[in-house]
């Protein structure tokens, strides 16, 4: 029954996955706003390897069954930790979820927003058009929203009608 017999202590396989975990929490949020059906194939090939080169450093020299049961467990506890946290610790859910940002506010461009968050002005304008407005004059504002969707509020009969597209990808660049 050597495959049920740990290869380091179960703690310090608790630690390694702890510290994997919120290392790849806090690298991915620099990815920006994007959702995982919005990731390009680079996205998914850059995970596909950083999940690979990970798994060493959390298990270390362990590879028994359970050592990979103590992981699954702590990435599940985790995963539940700041679940709950982020609903109940704003400085928690700020530090998980990106804030929403005006990316264009009363038919002006916002343009250091756009350079920070990597949108381009086409990108806007294509969700725009989607929403058949014609021109950002028509504007009141335009929302980039944690999950990267764009959020557009127009001036219509002045009561501000809102539109919000689901499937946009923004790529942050530099």
């Amino acid at each position: 029954m050597d495959y049920l017999k740990l290869g380091v202590p179960a703690a310090e396989l608790v630690l390694r996955c702890a510290v994997v975990y919120l290392v790849l929490l806090f690298g991915l949020r620099l990815f920006g706003k994007r959702t995982v059906g919005q990731f390009t194939l680079f996205d998914l090939v850059f995970l596909l390897l950083v999940s690979n080169a990970v798994q060493p450093a959390m298990t270390g020299p362990d590879n028994s069954l359970t050592g990979g049961l103590i992981i699954i467990a702590v990435l599940i506890l985790l995963n539940f930790a700041i679940s709950y946290l982020r609903v109940r610790v704003p400085f928690i859910n700020r530090l998980v979820e990106p804030a929403s940002v005006a990316v264009l506010k009363d038919g002006k461009w916002q343009k250091e927003v756009l350079k920070n968050e990597g949108v381009s002005d086409e990108e806007v304008m294509e969700a725009l058009r989607e929403h058949g407005v014609d021109s950002i004059k028509q504007v009141k504002v335009v929302t980039l929203e944690a999950d990267g969707s764009l959020s557009v509020v127009t001036n219509e009969d002045g009561a501000g009608q809102q539109h919000r597209r689901r499937h946009v990808r923004f790529v942050r660049h530099g």
